[in-house]
């Protein structure tokens, strides 16, 4: 006869782990897709600051050339936490708009880093939900980090019509 303590009956060892799994896949596909976005701001940076021109051109390449490395510092964070979940983190980046245009740059880069930054305060809660306390400690903080960002871009357009 089974121990008790050692063997389960299947309708307590499946619930809670099923309840797990349903609990990681909601927080893996919603890393997935911040990582996805993640990528799209690495090319859409590397592009503009590569093809970016006019009279300001140098200070708007270095601008987006500056924002590269915390992207990747977001979407290294995302993957790894993606792997330690159990997931296999995504490679494809959401679509990178593309522009010849100075001030369509700013403007795409705007409307990236305001969706960025309202589906971290999202995915927080998210985290919070399942207590993931660390993980939501990092998103509110990659939440701040879109908000600067974006906040910066809105001051390279000002005054520009």
């Amino acid at each position: 006869m089974p121990d008790a303590l050692t063997q389960p009956n299947a309708e307590e060892a499946t619930t809670p782990l099923e309840y797990d799994k349903k609990e990681k896949k909601e927080i893996i596909d919603a890393l997935n897709e911040a990582l996805s976005r993640e990528f799209q701001a690495v090319i859409m940076y590397t592009q503009y600051a590569a093809s970016v021109t006019g009279p300001y051109r140098q200070q708007l390449s270095q601008f987006f050339a500056q924002e590269i490395p915390d992207e990747l510092g977001h979407a290294q964070y995302l993957a790894n936490k993606v792997a330690a979940m159990g997931g296999i983190p995504v490679v494809e980046p959401a679509p990178v708009p593309q522009t010849t245009d100075a001030r369509q740059m700013l403007l795409n880069v705007v409307e990236a880093e305001d969706l960025a930054r309202r589906k971290y305060a999202e995915y927080s809660e998210l985290a919070g939900k399942y207590d993931e306390v660390g993980l939501r400690n990092h998103l509110e903080d990659f939440a701040d980090d879109e908000t600067e960002h974006m906040e910066e871009t809105e001051k390279h357009l000002r005054g520009w019509s």
